[in-house]
């Protein structure tokens, strides 16, 4: 089965045994990056729990990891960013203030740093990622048309701070590596053609040497799970979830 802590396991060592260093996304701001990379991001949407779990797979083979929460209780797990912090790994906030606040900028950002300060308290947060708040017409991006994440000591959105035409873009979103169709704002403008559905082709393109050389990755950790029924209900989920987001997407 695929979206298990086994098979994303086997990913990471297949990943350094073919070359590959980890970077976490403040490493990448910060000019660390270099050879052959991966820059490892995950976004904290639902079942905290889960991040515990591929945090602990993570240090356990010596990778470091962002880990960008968002304010809901689902996501919002004092214990849980805890831990991960205490695991070696990066936190950033998940914001979708403009969402939260109907597209009011002005009360957005007002949100957004007293969320950063809080989420200060865990970890010296540097970076950011927006969330893509699907069932929202509100791009959380946009708040920053308005205002300047830099004026918060924020270094790096991947979403304007990495060349996707130099690096290549992985996410599981819609559950497969391929999930573009289900993707309202989850997605990159990129010069690469290739594509991948499950993680059993990735590994094996580290394997033949046909992934190119600097990645992001990201994945969504309440995916990932050794529950059987944790994992059943995900997969069901998730697809209920993907026939709404190509209803939404759809030209």
């Amino acid at each position: 089965m695929d979206f298990t802590l086994e098979i994303y396991q086997k990913l990471l060592v297949s990943l350094k045994k073919n070359g590959y260093l980890f970077f976490t996304f403040e490493e990448y701001c910060n000019g660390k990056a270099t050879g052959k990379y991966v820059i490892l991001r995950h976004d904290v949407d639902l079942r905290a729990g889960h991040s515990v779990a591929t945090a602990r797979v993570e240090m356990e083979l010596g990778i470091k990891a962002s880990y960008f929460f968002r304010v809901i209780p689902e996501s919002n797990q004092p214990d849980k960013i805890r831990a991960i912090v205490a695991l070696g790994h990066e936190i950033g906030y998940h914001y979708e203030d403009l969402s939260i606040f109907g597209g009011h900028a002005d009360k957005a950002i007002v949100h957004f740093e007293n969320q950063l300060k809080y989420f200060r308290q865990f970890y010296p947060v540097k970076t950011i990622c927006m969330h893509g708040s699907p069932t929202s017409k509100y791009d959380n991006r946009n708040i920053w048309k308005t205002y300047n994440y830099q004026d918060y000591g924020i270094i790096g959105e991947p979403y304007f701070d990495v060349n996707f035409d130099e690096v290549f873009y992985l996410t599981d979103t819609g559950r497969c590596w391929d999930g573009e169709r289900y993707s309202v704002r989850d997605k990159v403008n990129s010069s690469f053609q290739q594509s991948f559905h499950s993680t059993v082709e990735l590994i094996e393109a580290a394997k033949t040497g046909t992934l190119p050389a600097k990645i992001m990755i990201t994945t969504h950790p309440q995916r990932w799970t050794n529950s059987l029924r944790e994992w059943a209900l995900e997969f069901v989920f998730q697809n209920l979830k993907n026939i709404v987001k190509r209803l939404i997407v759809r030209p």
